[in-house]
């Protein structure tokens, strides 16, 4: 608390500048996490008085006074939980935007059709939970579904709590592709950064470590999407990144945005290096963070979503694919600080 307080006063000074508006994207994000400070600080406020008056009732000793005081700590338990919430919010860019895409991995045709379906999930999600969400790429499969599409993500926390989608989700279905009704598996990759401006990165990319590709813009990205070959793609060479935009109104503007998107992928590449060489250090057996297995999606021969990390599974299939995902995210968010914390109990 004593450093949320250092902060609150910043952001309150931020929010009493005299130009604060001018940056409408800025101005929304700081006045987003101003307000949950003030909440944080209420709440915590509130838990105080609220403790300070069952032990004074407590301290009466006779029953109606024990019985309201139990009711109390009762309605302090819960608020508690809501407390506890913001503890899980502890990495460095939880507060930041997002940007999250979706791509087909192996199973052909089916694979192409289950990555438009998980990003018709994250776009219903996102929709419900009140955040803005832009197409940034958007490319169709051949046959049915996509190849691949990309969106920002912008509002509260949007990182901290997309983050736990990053890796490999597996589908096991009967294939509306096959003419002989078999059983698939279809495997799609979500990838998902912070959305970090220039300043935020100290990354330097080597030009002949790129190669830049010009297409032609299509499928539903916007209605800005140029009907010339101004979309922009981006493969970092050493090691295989890309990163592609669409959206904007010039090749220029797409290729600077591409070039932002890459660099906060290589940020977070060097973090996971940085992390899994500790652990290496510490002797822990640790899966790669890319490409990684995450969760699996079963729709038959029984129905059943589960994360492989968390434990956390549910028997609605039709209500997590249609956004409602907030088990999933709440449990990669306990499983995440659980693990920080038992990094940090082992390096003490």
């Amino acid at each position: 608390m004593d450093q949320k307080t250092a902060e609150l006063e910043d952001l309150r000074e931020q929010v009493g500048e005299p130009d604060f508006w001018s940056d409408p994207s800025r101005a929304r994000s700081v006045s987003q996490k101003l307000n949950r400070y003030e909440s944080i600080f209420g709440l915590v406020s509130e838990l105080e008085s609220a403790l300070d008056d069952a032990e004074l009732l407590l301290e009466f000793g006779d029953d109606d006074s024990l019985a309201e005081a139990s009711q109390a700590l009762q309605k302090v338990g819960s608020e508690l939980n809501r407390l506890e919430l913001e503890s899980l919010y502890f990495g460095e860019y939880d507060d930041h935007d997002a940007i999250l895409t979706v791509y087909a991995g192996a199973g052909g045709v089916d694979a192409q059709d289950w990555a438009e379906m998980l990003f018709r999930m994250y776009e219903r999600h996102l929709t419900d939970k009140g955040y803005s969400v832009s197409r940034d790429e958007f490319t169709e499969g051949e046959e049915a579904g996509i190849k691949s599409a990309t969106i920002t993500v912008r509002g509260d926390r949007a990182y901290g709590n997309l983050e736990g989608e990053r890796g490999t989700h597996r589908l096991v279905r009967i294939s509306p592709f096959d003419s002989q009704a078999r059983r698939h598996t279809a495997f799609a990759g979500v990838d998902v950064i912070p959305d970090i401006s220039d300043e935020e990165m100290e990354i330097e990319i080597n030009a002949d470590d790129l190669r830049i590709d010009t297409f032609r813009s299509q499928g539903a990205g916007g209605q800005h999407v140029n009907t010339t070959d101004s979309a922009v793609r981006i493969t970092h060479l050493p090691t295989g990144f890309v990163s592609s935009c669409q959206n904007e109104r010039s090749q220029l503007q797409n290729r600077e945005r591409a070039m932002q998107m890459l660099k906060a992928k290589l940020l977070v590449l060097a973090q996971q290096e940085q992390a899994a060489q500790l652990d290496e250090i510490r002797g822990e057996n640790v899966e790669a963070g890319w490409g990684r297995q995450i969760r699996s999606y079963v729709l038959q021969p029984y129905q059943m979503v589960k994360d492989l990390r968390t434990d956390v599974e549910s028997g609605n299939v039709d209500a997590i694919l249609n956004g409602e995902i907030d088990p999933l995210v709440e449990g990669y968010l306990r499983w995440r600080r659980a693990e920080h914390e038992k990094r940090n109990s082992s390096a003490g």
